[in-house]
């Protein structure tokens, strides 16, 4: 007859107890200067967690709100990655370049002349509502397997495909020549810099970002967005938002 042998589990010491798994969402500031993907590393390594993600990079130029996923947080990606979103932008008209940002040297636009408000007003609103947006060759669109932005970069073809998006308002704060500064509520895939380099042909003078901020994604603002290098592991953590606060019924 066979028997089976059973151990009994010892006694349970307290260091032995798994620590409850960290989960939820941070809303970061993230600076100028740096990669989206700078701060979900540094962040690992703050919290010690391995399984940090972002719902929506943006350019080292940009700054502003950047959702950082923690733990089970990142299964809400998809979900906060689709939330509407608000910027600021300042484009400098008159100018191009390859990115349409400040990653190259602005290249004056040969016979580029002074454009009224007015014409700036009409094609910015033909630019509203469902619209189908080309993104920038220097994008992180994927072409056969592989990011748009390492094609370009090399000089080869970036056949890219031009998707519907949505541009809710597409505001004038300030205007004077060649300084114009918006303000832009949008869904979800919508590129800043196709604004600027589609504005910029309406208008038949260029134009690029100088700048641009994130100011909200959904309920999470600029104003409350934690400054990662000013903020302590206990700081960060008191500023997380559960993943399940954020999971509708």
């Amino acid at each position: 007859m066979d028997m089976k042998m059973t151990s009994k589990p010892g006694p349970t010491r307290a260091g032995d107890a798994e620590k409850p798994e960290l989960s939820g969402v941070l809303n970061l500031y993230k600076p100028v200067g740096k990669s989206s993907a700078f701060y979900v590393y540094r962040l690992r390594g703050i919290l010690g967690v391995r399984k940090v993600g972002h719902a929506g990079s943006l350019d080292p130029f940009a700054d502003g709100v950047l959702l950082a996923c923690i733990g089970r947080g990142t299964k809400l990606v998809e979900r906060l990655m689709g939330l509407p979103k608000r910027y600021r932008t300042t484009l400098r008209l008159g100018v191009t370049n390859a990115t349409f940002d400040t990653e190259r040297a602005f290249e004056p636009v040969a016979g580029a002349r002074e454009v009224e408000r007015g014409e700036i007003e009409v094609e910015l609103a033909n630019m509203s509502g469902e619209i189908e947006q080309l993104p920038p060759a220097f994008s992180a669109v994927r072409v056969g397997g592989v990011s748009a932005y390492k094609l370009a970069k090399h000089g080869k073809p970036t056949p890219i495909q031009p998707r519907p998006v949505r541009i809710d308002e597409l505001r004038i704060l300030e205007y004077t020549w060649p300084s114009l500064t918006l303000e832009i509520a949008c869904g979800r895939g919508t590129y800043i810099r196709a604004i600027a380099r589609d504005l910029g042909e309406a208008l038949g003078c260029g134009a690029c970002c100088e700048t641009l901020t994130r100011l909200a994604v959904g309920p999470f603002r600029i104003e409350e967005a934690v400054r990662m290098e000013l903020s302590s592991r206990e700081e960060l953590l008191g500023r997380m938002t559960s993943a399940q606060a954020l999971i509708q019924p």
